[in-house]
């Protein structure tokens, strides 16, 4: 018999579905955004439209990135799956506050910093991250702690290596 996915799963695997979109040398993350257990807006991570994508060399900083890892995110053009997400909302008119975010990758200071902004009240994950600065870490902490809700969904993740940049397999499920 068949088992009807919780709504976290199921909207997680929804996320783990528009990250397939994702264009980007690291991390390949996907977002949806869900108010009143309807989804409301979706995200994945790469360049911003009309641009050249990320594994097309769009993205300088990208492409310099083995050089210094972990530096230069204010000049990477790149926009986060999060950000998408919100975004694309705000362009299309549909208010998100309230609405939790579906993330496949923990959301980093600055997507933190603008879900809350927008009214973002909770936020699910799939994958952890954290700061890589530990005098950063516990700043980063704090703004979290202010979603009403913020916490990592267990469930397994088949294509793991792939999303998280340590693999370079095909052109994903859809390719």
């Amino acid at each position: 018999m068949y088992a009807i996915p919780d709504h976290d799963r199921y909207f997680m695997g929804i996320a783990m579905a528009v990250r397939e979109r994702a264009n980007c040398r690291g991390r390949r993350v996907g977002a949806v955004i869900v108010k009143d257990h309807r989804i409301v807006s979706t995200g994945y991570n790469g360049t911003p439209a009309g641009m050249a994508n990320c594994l097309d060399g769009g993205c300088a900083r990208c492409a310099q990135a083995a050089k210094s890892p972990g530096t230069g995110y204010d000049v990477c053009i790149c926009v986060h799956a999060e950000q998408n997400a919100v975004l694309a909302a705000a362009r299309f008119g549909i208010s998100i506050d309230g609405a939790s975010v579906y993330s496949t990758l923990r959301p980093c200071f600055d997507c933190t910093k603008q879900m809350l902004q927008a009214g973002i009240g909770s936020v699910y994950f799939l994958h952890d991250w954290a700061h890589p600065d530990p005098v950063w870490q516990t700043e980063y902490a704090g703004i979290q702690s202010r979603f009403r809700e913020i916490r990592q969904i267990g469930m397994n993740d088949p294509r793991e290596a792939w999303a998280q940049g340590r693999s370079v397999e095909g052109a994903g499920l859809f390719g």
